[in-house]
């Protein structure tokens, strides 16, 4: 009678620490996934030098090779991105991931990053007025990259500009900041 007990209490919890070791998994990681999936913050990000095109003879003539036919040097593309980030923070890690070149200076007067070069597309590169600007959801901010935080959603477009921003809607006068209504 000795014998039989034994063998039922040793049997029994094998059986439920097998389901308790499985079950769990199964379950868990799905619902963590799919919390994951919702929470996830996206946004989309391109870098464009289109205006380039129309201005071929104010383009210095050794940066001809680099300017892609259809004037897009990174299209449009839904990344990653983690609270409190930044639309320089998601450039930079965009960039290096996909092997373009960018260049930036951190300007401390303003507290935030400037954009130098994309590509090897340099400011100055198309004309005296020409270089790189932002804007999220088709709208220009009007002050650094490091500055706006990002928002799910947000669609974020660098683009080159021939005329410090009036190709491209981001018009700005050099006085005061303004927009310019000319």
């Amino acid at each position: 009678e000795s014998a039989t007990p034994k063998p039922a209490e040793t049997v029994t919890p094998i059986p439920k620490k097998q389901e308790q070791a499985t079950a769990p998994p199964t379950s868990e990681p799905q619902a963590k996934k799919q919390d994951e999936t919702d929470s996830r913050l996206i946004c989309t990000l391109s870098v464009k030098c289109h205006t380039i095109l129309s201005n071929m003879s104010k383009l210095r003539p050794e940066k001809t090779g680099l300017i892609p036919s259809d004037g897009v040097v990174f299209s449009e593309t839904e990344v990653e991105f983690y609270e409190g980030e930044s639309v320089i923070n998601v450039l930079t890690r965009e960039m290096k991931k996909n092997k373009i070149h960018l260049e930036f200076v951190n300007v401390p007067l303003y507290n935030s990053a400037y954009i130098e070069g994309i590509a090897n597309i340099y400011e100055r590169d198309c004309g005296e007025l020409s270089g790189w600007m932002y804007r999220v959801n088709g709208s220009f901010p009007g002050y650094g990259a490091s500055q706006y935080k990002l928002k799910k959603g947000d669609r974020i477009e660098w683009l080159y500009t021939c005329d410090l921003g009036n190709d491209i809607g981001g018009g700005y006068a050099p006085r005061n900041g303004r927009k310019n209504d000319d």
